[in-house]
C-alpha cells in the first residue's frame, strides 16, 4: 500500500506524494480535515484512486506512531 507514497527531492520539496503526482499526503489529510468525504476527493481529483486515500491515511498514522518521552 505504501508503494503508492513516493518521496522525490525534486518534487514538492521531497514531501510524501501520491504515486509521483504533485498531490501531497498533507493535501489529502487537509481535505479530510476540511470535512470532505473520500467520494468528493475522488471526484475533485480524478487521477486519484481509493487506494491512494487509504495509503495516505496509513502513511500518516505510521508517522505519528512513536513514543512520547515525558521527563
Amino acid at each position: 500500500m505504501c508503494s503508492r507514497i513516493t518521496h522525490n527531492p525534486q518534487q514538492c520539496c521531497g514531501r510524501p506524494c501520491i504515486r509521483g503526482m504533485r498531490i501531497r499526503v498533507q493535501d489529502i489529510l487537509e481535505l479530510y480535515a476540511a470535512g470532505q468525504s473520500s467520494e468528493q476527493i475522488l471526484v475533485d481529483f480524478p487521477d486519484l484512486e481509493a487506494e491512494d486515500l487509504q495509503a495516505a491515511l496509513a502513511y500518516a498514522a505510521r508517522q505519528i506512531d512513536h513514543p512520547v518521552l515525558v521527563g
